[in-house]
């Protein structure tokens, strides 16, 4: 049985209304694979904030793969954007979005993100004549990606080609070295004692 207010659709409102709030306050959210809804509905997002605002827009990131065409237009989005773009980093950023979090403006990350640049998995089911086409038109995309992707950590390209073509797995510091991240976020308050005897209850006698 499910709770009142639980369910599919009671998950899908939160969900909604969660959104909203975050969007209320410049935040998009970017969670999954890079395909054609997500890279629609965070395109369409940041523009309208872009026109809505002169405020900076946080882009909260956990994604572990996707397309490379897909996240080149969305690194398009982002580079054309009139306000900055700061992402922050969850979870895990793997594949493609490396090259999205890597153009914005500022990059942080959790102290336990993992960034992984690796190449996405990717098939075709085609007719044979077009398998070549198909795989030019790969190899151009990473070879874009891998330019611009050199361009924003200021790694040789050939290093970049390389690392993406072998696999680099990267602790949030090791991409600070990287030139993929800016910063590791840490809590910025400092918790103190409060002074005088400690608060507490006594014990009813």
């Amino acid at each position: 049985m499910s709770e009142p207010g639980g369910g599919l659709g009671g998950g899908r409102d939160w969900a909604h209304t969660l959104a909203e709030r975050l969007f209320a306050q410049r935040v998009v959210l970017l969670s999954g694979p890079l395909d054609d809804l997500t890279v629609a509905r965070v395109s369409a997002e940041l523009m309208t904030l872009d026109a809505e605002g002169d405020e900076p827009v946080s882009l909260r990131l956990d994604s572990g793969d996707g397309s490379l065409a897909l996240a080149l237009t969305l690194m398009d989005v982002i580079e054309l954007m009139g306000v900055p773009v700061r992402a922050l980093c969850l979870g895990q950023v793997a594949g493609p979005a490396v090259g999205v979090v890597a153009v914005c403006h500022h990059r942080a990350a959790m102290p336990s993100t993992r960034v992984a640049l690796r190449e996405p998995a990717s098939q075709m089911e085609a007719h044979v004549r077009d398998v070549a086409q198909w795989a030019e038109l790969r190899a151009d995309e990473r070879r874009r990606f891998c330019a611009r992707l050199a361009d924003a950590t200021g790694q040789p390209v050939d290093r970049v080609t390389d690392d993406l073509s072998a696999g680099l797995f990267m602790s949030a510091p090791e991409a600070v070295d990287y030139g993929l991240l800016d910063e590791v976020s840490r809590p910025e308050a400092e918790i103190r004692r409060l002074p005088g005897p400690p608060i507490g209850f006594r014990p009813l006698r």
